[in-house]
């Protein structure tokens, strides 16, 4: 048994997956020095659409926002989701761009960067992990999981095993449709855990309204780190809540090691961010429900907010 890590996603995935990423730097810098200060793993702050809707609907620079939070956050690794060769972007890139946007991306302040290809395919992600380990960062490899015929342990295991070949430093289960049910997630973190050596992280959406109990089975079964959320920008089509977890594996060998009380403060503090969302009409409540059909039209949580 071990202590279990948690990243929090208020600064990207959970804004994502509830407000379709509409959060602004502003919004964001005033409670970094708490966020810091909580004994987090990582804080996911870049990647995924943040770029892009930094650009197109917030007038803002997507770089600039990176070295503040950089400039700000001292002790706690920062984290992004990259799209393999897609990037941040839409379509496939260049080795050569790939490469040069790692670096930057590094540069400008990034510890771990999450890469993923949707299809599990390992050539789209290879390019992007050997710029950044040669960027000396973190290269996070996800292993994307679905549910069909043909994604069965046996399956998963052998991807896992050529993303550990390709250099990863550490796998992430990216379930980013809230698909994985607590006994499959524990069977899976165990059947990863006897034929890898590296760090499992998990992260999930609590879309279908089973992912902190999937939580639960997946750290009895060995995984190293977790995705939560704030509670004001949790559950929903976001990630489980980071408070009640922490209470929950506090005083046992899982015990997490976050400050509690900093914890309420920093919820305090985006309460008053998601009372914006609501009456900016950017926060529909359709999202924040459980919706157990989830497990059945499989859509990703970063991807709801942008259709209702």
């Amino acid at each position: 048994m071990a202590k279990v890590r948690i990243t929090e996603t208020i600064l990207r995935d959970a804004h994502q997956s509830l407000v379709a990423t509409r959060m602004k730097t502003g919004d964001m810098l005033p409670i970094l020095e708490k966020l810091d200060n909580v004994g987090y793993h990582s804080l996911e702050c870049w990647g995924g659409a943040t770029f892009d809707s930094s650009l197109r609907f917030l007038l803002e620079d997507p770089w600039e926002r990176l070295r503040n939070i950089r400039k700000a956050v001292k002790n706690t690794k920062l984290q992004m989701l990259l799209r393999g060769q897609n990037l941040l972007g839409y379509k496939h890139y260049a080795d050569d761009v790939v490469e040069y946007f790692v670096q930057k991306a590094i540069d400008n302040g990034i510890d771990i960067i999450r890469i993923f290809d949707a299809l599990n395919d390992v050539r789209n992600i290879q390019t992007a992990i050997k710029a950044c380990k040669r960027g000396k960062g973190h290269a996070q490899a996800a292993l994307c999981y679905t549910i069909s015929p043909v994604h069965d342990l046996e399956h998963f295991v052998k991807i896992a095993k050529d993303l550990v070949d390709l250099g990863a430093d550490s796998i992430c289960i990216k379930d980013m449709a809230g698909l994985l049910l607590p006994y499959p997630a524990y069977e899976l973190v165990k059947a990863l855990k006897e034929n890898i050596n590296i760090p499992i992280q998990l992260h999930t959406h609590y879309t279908s309204g089973v992912a902190s109990m999937t939580y639960i089975k997946a750290i009895e079964a060995g995984v190293d780190i977790v995705d939560c959320a704030i509670s004001p920008l949790a559950m929903g089509t976001s990630q489980p809540p980071t408070e009640p977890l922490v209470a929950a594996l506090k005083g046992t060998p899982y015990d997490t090691g976050c400050d509690l009380g900093l914890l309420s403060e920093i919820a305090d503090y985006f309460k008053v961010i998601k009372e914006k969302f609501v009456e900016n009409k950017l926060l529909d409540l359709k999202v924040m429900g459980v919706d157990v059909n989830a497990l059945k039209y499989q859509v990703p949580g970063g991807m709801l907010s942008n259709l209702v």
